[in-house]
């Protein structure tokens, strides 16, 4: 048979008989040599294209031969047909990594100061083949109930059963020295001035931009320009994020020890999941964690992230413990019936 005839028929010829069918496939054959002949017939099909080839002149019945061996082609199978697009071929010397863009396409929740979520127990809804359910924390923790090999293997194993979710903010990354930075930057590009107090510096690490731009510093005149800022200060936070290397000092240590007793460990995060994922690969963290909470999640509110954090890990929330500095992190977690260890940062410590 010709090549052709293999590629672009992988479907079972019609069942139609005697003309018809030879019509059908006359297209695909050529009309001087047979059909056991040696010589192959050139394919009208071009890899660089997917624009469909034209039809040769169609050929007489008269002219083919009596007996068509079609029976390689009912062993044909579309799996061999492999079929490349491509948009546009790239010019000589240009990197596709270059069209791409780095930074996320929607705004993102860095420099917005988010609900707690939780006050009563409620949680998120999400979407089954039978319609949408609403997944709270009594309904995970009835739902994510141990099996009964899971209590034998946790009898032996106690590590592995609880479940560590670790924030993203100043308890795996120093976020706090980036932000910082990015509103230095934003300061001297646009020739203002950053407030000496360090009290109000300190707050303006969690407050919300627009509250920073309009009511702390009295920058930008309009919405148009509180919008450019915030658009500049975000960007500015994402160059800074690309240069982390390093995890906060003795988080490395620890989760290594996690590492081998088998805890499952998860970092929520309200950056984009390609951002997130790169830092850690940039840090060696990647492998701890075996499940991450980012903005693709759409979860509303930080205790909607430790809850989806939680079946992720196939943990109930009852089970779990989050490593927080922020005290709105705390209360999310208690919330969530989670445990919570905080730690000593920005915040003051309350005895």
């Amino acid at each position: 048979t010709g090549v052709c005839a293999n590629f672009s028929c992988p479907q079972k010829p019609s069942s139609s008989s005697g003309p018809q069918r030879a019509l059908a496939c006359a297209p695909f054959l050529s009309t001087s040599p047979p059909l056991g002949s040696a010589q192959v017939m050139a394919c009208p099909f071009r890899s660089s294209s997917l624009a469909p080839p034209t039809p040769p002149s169609r050929v007489p019945v008269s002219h083919l031969p009596t007996k068509l061996k079609i029976s390689r082609w009912k062993q044909a199978s579309p799996k061999k047909c492999t079929w490349v697009a491509r948009a546009s071929v790239p010019e000589p010397g240009h990197d596709e990594r270059d069209s791409a863009t780095v930074f996320p396409g929607t705004p993102s929740k860095v420099f917005v100061e988010e609900a707690i979520g939780a006050e009563y127990g409620e949680g998120f809804e999400t979407f089954r083949m039978d319609g949408p359910l609403k997944v709270d924390v009594d309904f995970l923790n009835d739902k994510l109930q141990e099996s009964f090999l899971q209590r034998v293997r946790h009898a032996m194993k106690p590590d592995e059963a609880f479940g560590l979710i670790f924030s993203w903010d100043n308890v795996v990354a120093d976020t706090c020295s980036l932000k910082l930075a990015a509103w230095e930057q934003l300061s001297t590009e646009e020739g203002k001035d950053m407030p000496s107090n360090g009290h109000i510096r300190r707050s303006m690490l969690h407050m919300a931009a627009d509250h920073a731009l309009h009511k702390v510093l009295c920058w930008g005149d309009g919405a148009s320009e509180l919008e450019r800022l915030k658009s500049r200060l975000l960007n500015l936070y994402y160059e800074n994020l690309l240069k982390l290397t390093t995890p906060v000092e003795g988080l490395k240590e620890w989760l290594d020890a996690l590492y081998t007793a088998g805890t499952p460990c998860a970092v929520v995060s309200c950056l984009d999941r390609r951002n997130m994922i790169e830092a850690l690969e940039r840090m060696g963290l990647r492998k701890y964690f075996q499940a991450i909470v980012s903005e693709e999640d759409g979860m509303e509110s930080i205790a909607h992230r430790f809850l989806s954090a939680a079946v992720k890990l196939d943990r109930k929330p009852s089970k779990c413990v989050v490593f927080e500095d922020d005290p709105r992190g705390i209360t999310a977690a208690h919330n969530c019936t989670m445990m919570a260890v905080a730690l000593i940062g920005v915040h003051p410590a309350y005895v």
